[in-house]
């Protein structure tokens, strides 16, 4: 059954029609890297977290993908987990890692229902590129945080990043699309603030939630997690934001939070 015939009830928790059409495409999952252009656009990205994570012990990249963050840090020493709900991406992660000889488990779990990963069993973990926000719903986000803060072990690394909410004034009629949607999220059943839906990479109705900087930071102090710091990131996300300071809230494009899992 296609994901376009499922009723809703059918749907994986926190995940909508349009999104699991997204990830059950294998033509989107083949084309993933070079659509994505890594090696350029997120030099940055991989550089943040090489330097936050440490070099050995297992490292849990949660919503994976074709596992583009993961791989730097297993061919420096670390065990990699690859977990994500597409079956066609972890098929190409396992193509990838097979043709590099990499230690790198596969694991097809959806974010919210992370049950086959026990307590403690990871030494770190990252959830890079907007991941956290492909799940729909708050309740659906801190279940899947808590997961995480749950398999990591005592003194445990997290990496994730969160586009901005408020980075939409920058956009075309962005102005315009902040105050209707602030008005709508009020007024519409099932609607957050910051959930947005569109066309990406062919895909209708893709689903994605961005955050200002209190609600991402407030998500990750409830799930017991240790904030050592939010980076903020320049328009092109290949630098951090200069003057942060000057409404740094707004002009940031998003957040790369360092978390840790106190001891």
């Amino acid at each position: 059954m296609s994901p376009s015939s499922k009723p809703s009830w059918q749907l994986p928790t926190g995940v909508t029609r349009g999104s699991l059409d997204y990830i059950e495409s294998a033509a989107i999952a083949d084309g993933y890297d070079e659509d994505l252009a890594f090696g350029s656009d997120f030099q940055f990205d991989e550089q943040v977290v090489a330097n936050f994570i440490p070099d050995t012990g297992l490292v849990a990249d949660l919503g994976c993908g074709t596992a583009r963050a993961l791989m730097p840090l297993v061919r420096r020493g670390n065990q990699g987990l690859a977990v994500d709900l597409s079956e066609e991406m972890l098929r190409v992660v396992a193509e990838k890692s097979q043709q590099e000889g990499l230690d790198i488990q596969c694991l097809q779990a959806n974010l919210v229902e992370l049950e086959a990963i026990a307590d403690q069993s990871v030494d770190h973990a990252i959830c890079m590129f907007s991941t956290l926000g492909m799940i729909k719903g708050a309740a659906n986000r801190k279940q899947f945080l808590d997961h995480v803060h749950r398999m990591l072990k005592p003194g445990g690394k997290f990496v994730v990043h969160v586009h901005n909410f408020w980075f939409n004034f920058f956009e075309p009629n962005g102005a315009y699309w902040i105050t209707s949607h602030l008005v709508k999220s009020q007024f519409t059943r099932g609607m957050e603030r910051g959930d947005k839906y569109y066309r990406y990479r062919g895909i209708p109705n893709f689903f994605l939630h961005v955050f200002s900087r209190g609600e991402f930071a407030k998500s990750l102090r409830a799930s017991n997690f240790h904030i050592a710091r939010l980076v903020p990131l320049r328009t092109d996300r290949q630098a951090e934001l200069s003057q942060p300071w000057l409404f740094g809230n707004w002009r940031a494009s998003g957040w790369i939070a360092l978390c840790e899992k106190q001891a």
